[in-house]
């Protein structure tokens, strides 16, 4: 099956077949390969720290209620050593609850008429926040021009997934009360972040909210089904992330008081009618799964979408070491994404 395009993405050059993946009897689109070529020297150093430190540690500590404290406090910690994104401006803001963080290009506006992206930090619902993304979310306003609002919703395991939703969707409703207009509104998100970027339009559809203009999905969890991931090839190709993980995140979050709905999980929706979508994910990465059935399911749906698939990577890699080469190519493309689907409402405001 073709992978459809976007306008404005096209197709890439050094294009070579994705590696063939295991399914549960549904076709899966491959994907376009975009870096065909030889990784970077901070891809392949990250890709080793991956693969002999994290992965391992992942793969031996239990992710349960008493251990998630101890790994927000070491990633809170680790983000707080990174230096500050530069050319930017911030805004703190408070909600009921939890906090958000406005990140505008240093000397933009301040007006959100002309437009501005919701992004959704990941994490496994667990951990990370403001401070953790601030240097991705902060790539992405200065290579659109455009504020971005990071979202700090509530997490694990004081809150479950639908709890981080509905946090989601009152930082959507904040942007609307503030003058965005939603056809100039882009959600995005990471991994779990990339769950609740389309978990939060299709809720948002659902109480009646309008429809972003786009959405992004960056290394996304897409089906919560961890069950069905069992077999998949990637299981045992991927740098760290462990499909125990996701069972327990899954357990914690979404199966705490029965078995799981198959209605939280974004790929079970009704897809028609939701804007153009481009995910991004590592060719060996677990999530792949994920990515190729939204792709085959939205494309069934009639709803324009692009699979990039970004070969010697790891999961999450644009969010874990923005400035790398590779992760400035991602946002790069990110940025081209959302000036394309942000031109009808651009054109109708000139016209």
């Amino acid at each position: 099956m073709a992978t459809p395009k976007i306008a404005g993405i096209g197709v890439f050059s050094g294009v070579a077949p994705a590696t063939t993946a295991k399914s549960t009897g549904k076709p899966h689109p491959q994907g376009i390969i975009v870096n065909s070529g030889r990784s970077s020297t901070s891809s392949r150093v990250l890709m080793g720290a991956c693969v002999g430190v994290i992965g391992p540690l992942l793969r031996t500590v239990p992710i349960n209620r008493a251990t998630i404290p101890i790994g927000a406090a070491a990633v809170d910690l680790l983000s707080r050593l990174r230096p500050e994104p530069h050319g930017i401006e911030r805004e703190q803001i408070q909600m009921d609850g939890f906090k958000m963080e406005m990140v505008r290009p240093a000397g933009g506006s301040r007006a959100l008429r002309h437009g501005a992206v919701l992004y959704m930090h990941g994490g496994g619902f667990a951990v990370g926040g403001l401070q953790s993304h601030r240097a991705i979310v902060a790539g992405v306003a200065r290579r659109t021009g455009l504020p971005v609002l990071n979202v700090e919703y509530r997490q694990l395991p004081g809150r479950s997934i639908t709890s981080a939703i509905e946090d989601c969707v009152l930082a959507y409703r904040w942007l609307l009360r503030h003058g965005a207009d939603p056809a100039r509104i882009v959600f995005a998100g990471d991994s779990a972040g990339g769950y609740l970027t389309f978990a939060t339009a299709l809720r948002s559809r659902e109480i009646g909210l309008p429809l972003p203009a786009a959405l992004v999905g960056l290394s996304p969890l897409l089906d919560l089904d961890y069950r069905a991931k069992q077999g998949y090839v990637n299981v045992s190709r991927d740098a760290y992330i462990p499909l125990a993980g996701l069972e327990a995140v899954v357990r914690l979050g979404a199966e705490s008081e029965g078995p799981l709905d198959p209605a939280l999980s974004p790929v079970n929706a009704d897809l028609a009618g939701l804007p153009p979508v481009l995910l991004i994910a590592a060719e060996d990465e677990l999530l792949r799964y994920d990515c190729e059935l939204m792709a085959h399911r939205l494309s069934a749906a009639g709803v324009p979408n692009t699979l990039e698939l970004w070969r010697g990577q790891v999961h999450a890699f644009m969010s874990i070491l923005p400035s790398m080469p590779e992760s400035r190519s991602v946002l790069g493309r990110v940025a081209k994404f959302v000036r394309v689907a942000l031109e009808p409402a651009q054109r109708a405001r000139t016209a």
